[in-house]
């Protein structure tokens, strides 16, 4: 008797020369397209429940706010060149993980910034102990950011030390070994002039505590950006935008929203300051103070803005600005903007974003249009709403300009579906209706948090990524989360999602505002479970033969690919038959059972 094993028809190759690709920011780029335009192997014919799934996870100490990031070609001492995936984590800690071998568990390394005199401070340490939009530590929570040119990771920590004292620290670790760079660490400080909420003697000064720092970080011209918010508008805070020389750490410039008021604070969902190749900086700052009388576009009054702002010196100056009309109302219901950060439009003049109100806004960044003078935004370029009732945009629109056009995609909260709108280059607005998923998130917020994958501008290649809670709402709750694919170039047709095979692909606990990292063929997805996903394509099923008294036992695994079917021949040149016998699974195998044959029989997967 003799028993044959085929399987060179199974899948073609998925080798591939390519570059592979680093993401040193939050949503990839200073435009915050949030879109990789070199990723070569995924695309919408291999992302599917079959060959598409949960690779490998990674355990870290506590929740991730901030977004994976990923550096290439890292020269590590003692163990060669390699990929890494960098995450921080709310118990100020750092990890760099290999970011291609799943056998390589072990970090590369590893920094804690506690010790016995510092902890990472809690929610319960703001607000009066009254504050649950964390659930616990509150230590690193922006998202990093990397200059390849000198192989330096900048990360703002934060600290609870000796009790009483709390401390935000910016750090220069380098990439190779998580060492500090020269001069790093530098605490963070900061006066400005004003008579605002807090001042003393014309002065503001930086409050450690209640400053909130959730923006990325962002380097622009070797400027290391950094802005704040608060904790639930608790304490006399401002909305501050701080910039340090990326080389010695010193401050360089400071910028504060409401220096002669109070609150306007600098978050966009952990979204980052944009930046145009001119170095200009875009924000969008939040709500003012209730029942206030001076219009937000007055400086020293800068909430409810859209803010184009050019560095001179030690200042950023406000050279554009945007408040939508309704601006005393949106104070009022707390629907201000300032829960998205800015898109800048690649190849254009434009800027796209908007807020807890859910209307949209479509800005020419360079003139934003000030504050109308009419109840209606006239002044900018184009504005509507996705959907009707309580809806958020919290995080940012993506972009892809795709082989039949160009595309803004976004996910507002409130039981809405993911949406997609064609940007009409005539006339330099966006085509309405646009098309949307089939799908929607769940009531509550904070909607689908999204980035994209594309081979350029190739059709068949573009990939939208949503991360969205799986029930309920994640505003002051921890929930399960989901991860999903849909085809760029239609968000009707989802492609995958991590609940179709849940025992492998599922996420775990939602990780709130944090956009999924997509390069080199993975998805890496942050967590509020103590670890990071990667997803990608999955290994190739193989066959096993053994014998049992008479009987072929026939075996597959089924922990990574599912929808295959046994077929066998006596004759390659023949015809492939189903094998029809039962499928009895055993823990993560597959195995039929068939009478031994003298005649050579060969066996294959097909999918």
């Amino acid at each position: 008797m003799k028993a044959g094993l085929f399987s060179a028809l199974l899948l073609c190759s998925l080798a591939s020369a390519q570059a592979d690709v680093a993401v040193l920011m939050q949503h990839n780029n200073l435009f915050r397209t949030g879109a990789n335009l070199g990723e070569t192997l995924l695309n919408t014919n291999n992302v599917n429940t079959n060959t598409f799934g949960l690779l490998f996870t990674r355990a870290v100490d506590d929740q991730v706010y901030a977004q994976p990031l990923i550096m290439t070609n890292v020269s590590i001492p003692g163990k060669g060149v390699h990929n890494i995936a960098i995450v921080a984590t709310v118990n100020d800690s750092v990890y760099a993980f290999d970011a291609d071998d799943s056998s390589v568990t072990n970090t590369y390394w590893k920094v804690s910034f506690t010790n016995a005199n510092a902890v990472p401070p809690r929610n319960t340490d703001m607000c009066g102990g009254n504050y649950n939009d964390f659930s616990g530590n509150m230590g690193i929570v922006s998202t990093p950011t990397i200059d390849p040119a000198t192989g330096t990771i900048y990360v703002l920590v934060r600290t609870k030390e000796s009790g009483t004292t709390f401390v935000q620290r910016l750090h220069a670790l380098d990439i190779r070994t998580g060492a500090e760079q020269s001069g790093s660490p530098v605490v963070v400080t900061a006066t400005y002039p004003g008579n605002g909420d807090g001042s003393v003697g014309g002065v503001l000064t930086f409050d450690p505590q209640i400053q909130n720092q959730r923006s990325a970080l962002t380097l622009v011209n070797g400027v290391v950006y950094i802005g704040w918010a608060s904790h639930g508008d608790c304490g006399s805070y401002h909305g501050w935008l701080m910039g340090y020389d990326a080389t010695n750490l010193q401050r360089v410039v400071t910028f504060v929203t409401t220096p002669n008021g109070d609150e306007g604070g600098i978050w966009m969902a952990g979204q980052g300051p944009s930046a145009d190749t001119n170095g200009n900086l875009y924000i969008s700052v939040a709500n003012g103070p209730t029942g206030n009388t001076i219009i937000p576009p007055t400086d020293g009054y800068r909430f409810e803005n859209f803010l184009k702002l050019t560095r001179s010196g030690t200042n950023l100056n406000v050279v554009s600005s945007f408040t939508p009309y309704n601006w005393a109302t949106l104070e009022q219901n707390d629907t201000d903007l300032g829960s998205a950060g800015l898109l800048l439009i690649p190849n254009t003049t434009l800027a796209f974003s908007g807020g807890k109100q859910g209307v949209l806004y479509l800005v020419n960044r360079d003139n934003m249009g000030g504050l109308s003078q009419i109840n209606a935004d006239t002044n900018v370029v184009q504005t509507f709403q996705p959907a009707s009732g309580n809806h958020q945009l919290l995080g940012a629109p993506i972009w892809w300009d795709g082989p039949n056009g160009s595309y803004t995609y976004l996910w507002v909260s409130g039981s809405d579906f993911l949406r997609q709108y064609k940007f009409d280059t005539d006339t330099g607005k966006f085509l309405l209706p646009g098309a949307s998923s089939q799908t929607a998130a769940p009531s509550g917020t904070p909607g689908g948090i999204l980035s994209l994958s594309a081979n350029g501008t190739n059709a068949g290649s573009g990939i939208v990524w949503a991360s969205h809670q799986l029930n309920g709402s994640a505003n002051q709750a921890v929930r399960p989360g989901i991860l999903r694919a849909f085809d760029a170039q239609n968000v009707t047709n989802e492609l995958w999602n991590s609940e179709q095979f849940s025992a492998r692909d599922s996420v775990g606990n939602f990780a709130k505002f944090c956009p999924p990292t997509v390069a080199n063929g993975k998805v890496y997805l942050a967590t509020f479970s103590n670890h990071l996903n990667v997803y990608g394509l999955l290994p190739r099923p193989s066959l096993a033969i053994g014998l049992s008294n008479t009987n072929l036992i026939i075996s597959w695994t089924t922990n990574f690919s599912t929808g295959y079917i046994l077929q066998t021949t006596t004759n390659l040149s023949g015809n492939w038959l189903n094998v029809t016998n039962s499928v009895t699974t055993v823990g993560w195998t597959n195995e039929v059972t068939l009478p031994g044959t003298k005649a050579t029989t060969f066996f294959r997967l097909k999918l």
